[in-house]
């Protein structure tokens, strides 16, 4: 969980792909079976920790509310809703529909390692092999007097193992304590109209690093996106629907929220930077999900429900299908959860992920390669991601679990309160996991 930590304000909200129609409402994602915790391992007793700790979030005013899942041996022990969808709104519901930002990463490394398995892509193939226009990248040496960058051409084109494990140099421009990220945020890349405009405005922009050399959150998992459009000759919108979504009857997930399910949308909120109170949000991180967007973010663009990711959740747990619908071999979801950081890149200065940190990087997914230096509960192999406005997921295939966690607050770091929430969840879960073994 040290990653959801360390990563929780670096979100993408950029685009790559016209989304389909979604006009009509469909019947709601059947959920999973539903177990006895203590028919699943858990203590009934201690599980209730994790309901008080969420109420307590919602009483003490650091939440508007919540949902949360918990479920092992494909059967749900916990499902819970806290508060209300909005300050002075309607409870909060089981159906209620989350901005998921980040959470959407993992689904398109999903879409990539379906035409993986198809033979379309190799993770040793340079990216220029689907994407040349990055043939001519420049990597940021300095900067002169006058703030123009200094740079040097890329010593070769980042790979698609280094483009799926944030490896391959690009920044994000969520933040702008460093030249390359409020270069990426200056530029306006993250609000790009078209595919054509988003590549145009990349390539003028350096790398932060020399491929294969430091892990920086970067626009990478938009770039996937691109890359699956080309290779399927499908928008990334209408192939997750048509090769994830409906098989796994995730009908609740798309990238916008029609009109008739507007009233499902949690409000978005962001804590007052002085006084910790929340307040609406309304930065450039507020995408307008209220309409089809003109071109859909394969980092950052999807809203869900928790019964919906859930069911994407088990899908990765059972090793790649669930409900008969199998999107993925068990092979490719193990591929997926393995570390694939470099020595290189894990001894790096300031590495974010080391061997003395515990946690790894996978294909869109933080992995725990040692959960006593990582300082969590979760069995090694353990995989997770979270979003800008506090979801987040884990999977461990260890134990035959998974939790995911439904909030609407963006920069949650900010309050102290919120910002280990997720590690705060995990240590709950697990102490009332009295039972592993089953």
């Amino acid at each position: 969980m040290w990653i959801l930590r360390t990563m929780a304000a670096a979100t993408a909200v950029v685009a790559l792909a016209v989304g389909p129609a979604w006009s009509a409402p469909r019947p709601a994602a059947p959920t999973l079976a539903v177990a006895a915790p203590d028919a699943a391992g858990f203590s009934p007793e201690r599980l209730k920790r994790l309901d008080a700790y969420m109420q307590g979030l919602v009483d003490q005013g650091h939440l508007p509310g919540a949902v949360t899942l918990v479920a092992r041996h494909g059967k749900i022990v916990s499902y819970e809703t806290f508060g209300k969808k909005a300050i002075g709104g309607a409870p909060m519901t089981k159906d209620t529909i989350f901005r998921i930002y980040s959470q959407t990463k993992p689904v398109t490394g999903v879409a990539m390692m379906i035409l993986f398995e198809e033979g379309k892509w190799r993770l040793d193939d340079p990216v220029t092999k689907f994407v040349p226009e990055f043939a001519h990248l420049q990597v940021y040496k300095g900067q002169n007097p006058d703030g123009t960058f200094i740079t040097e051409p890329a010593t070769r084109a980042p790979t698609m193992r280094e483009i799926m494990s944030h490896t391959g140099g690009f920044a994000y421009g969520l933040r702008t304590d460093q030249p390359v990220e409020k270069a990426y945020r200056d530029s306006g890349l993250l609000s790009s109209k078209t595919q054509a405009e988003f590549l145009n405005t990349l390539v003028k922009l350096p790398l932060a690093s020399q491929p294969g050399t430091e892990w920086r959150y970067s626009v990478s998992v938009d770039i996937q996106g691109l890359i699956v459009e080309r290779l399927s000759g499908m928008s990334l919108a209408d192939f997750m629907k048509s090769r994830i979504f409906d098989p796994l009857k995730m009908t609740e997930t798309s990238f916008w929220v029609p009109p008739a399910k507007s009233d499902r949308l949690a409000a978005l909120y962001i804590p007052d930077p002085k006084t910790r109170a929340l307040k609406p949000a309304d930065n450039f991180m507020v995408l307008d999900v209220t309409k089809p967007p003109a071109i859909a973010s394969g980092g950052g663009g999807l809203v869900s429900t928790t019964a919906d990711y859930a069911r994407f959740a088990q899908m990765l747990l059972n090793g790649g299908q669930l409900d008969g619908a199998r999107i993925l071999s068990p092979g490719t979801v193990r591929l997926m959860a393995s570390n694939h950081l470099t020595d290189i890149v894990m001894t790096a200065p300031d590495a974010s992920f080391s061997p003395a940190k515990g946690v790894g990087f996978g294909l869109d997914f933080a992995v725990v390669t040692d959960p006593a230096r990582d300082g969590t509960l979760q069995g090694e192999g353990t995989y997770s991601w979270g979003g800008a406005a506090g979801t987040w997921f884990w999977v461990d295939p260890k134990n035959d679990l998974f939790m995911l966690g439904m909030i609407h607050i963006l920069a949650k770091e900010i309050d102290p309160a919120l910002a280990k929430i997720n590690d705060d969840a995990a240590t709950l879960v697990y102490q009332a996991l009295v039972d592993p073994a089953q």
